[in-house]
């Protein structure tokens, strides 16, 4: 049997809301912007890599690790 990881599951899901709260703050900054669609390719490329970093500790923390017998 295995046991769920929940501490692990709790900061990947509040990483993923960070990520995607930033995405959506960050979309009010272009108009203030002299490059907007290079300031949304990188806010892009850093919320997806948080988002995608949250998701793969959700993961593992719902497979979790064995239990001792």
């Amino acid at each position: 049997m295995r046991r769920r990881n929940w501490r692990l599951i709790a900061v990947g899901a509040v990483l993923l809301v960070l990520a995607a709260l930033f995405f959506l703050s960050m979309r009010d900054m272009t108009l203030w912007s002299n490059d907007p669609v290079a300031l949304m390719r990188t806010v892009g490329e850093v919320s997806g890599a948080g988002g995608g970093i949250s998701l793969v500790m959700i993961v593992f923390g719902l497979i979790g690790r064995k239990a001792p017998v």
